[in-house]
């Protein structure tokens, strides 16, 4: 699906008055509620680096992006609208938007530490070869999430650490990281 797609896809879960697991349980639901605000705060906020459109300007030859991702996603929240704001800076970047937990399932060809983390942005050429596989959060993000998991904190805990995170970073190592990759 393409950004449009998947913005109505999350909007109308949104507006279910009865959604479909796991959107039915309160919490997924309210979860996801924010996880909207979030996006389009950053889709109406964020701010490319200098970098990352000098890094996105040099690609000469067409590529496919694929995002894998879900609207109850935190991670993804914070890191699909900078990656769609990307994609926008060269027509030569060709993007398809996936759901972990629909077909194709590709996430189980891209797994993290044997889970199915995303969002996971897959890179590839032309010819369908893999260039680049980049998720689901920046590195030092992940100390955050891996320090948190090795304490136990309970998931309260865990989404209040890393908003506080992504609050403050405002993107900044997504591109950093992005921008690395990509050159």
């Amino acid at each position: 699906m393409n950004f449009k797609s998947y913005l109505q896809y999350f909007e109308a879960i949104l507006d279910d008055p009865n959604p479909s697991a796991p959107y039915d349980n309160p919490d997924y639901f309210n979860y996801t509620k924010l996880n909207w605000s979030r996006m389009n705060r950053w889709l109406k906020h964020g701010v490319l680096s200098p970098e990352i459109k000098k890094v996105i300007a040099d690609i000469q030859a067409p590529q496919e992006w694929i995002i894998i991702t879900e609207p109850w996603c935190g991670d993804a929240a914070h890191i699909v609208p900078f990656l769609h704001m990307i994609t926008l800076l060269n027509p030569l970047i060709k993007v398809d938007y996936e759901l972990r937990d629909s077909e194709p399932f590709r996430i189980n060809s891209y797994l993290t530490n044997g889970g199915k983390s995303i969002p996971k942005l897959i890179v590839r050429n032309e010819a369908g070869k893999d260039l680049v596989t980049w998720g689901p959060r920046p590195a030092s993000c992940q100390k955050i999430y891996d320090k948190l998991k090795e304490e136990k904190a309970d998931f309260e805990t865990m989404k209040i650490e890393l908003q506080k995170w992504y609050n403050k970073d405002e993107g900044k190592e997504t591109l950093k990281e992005l921008s690395a990759l990509l050159k």
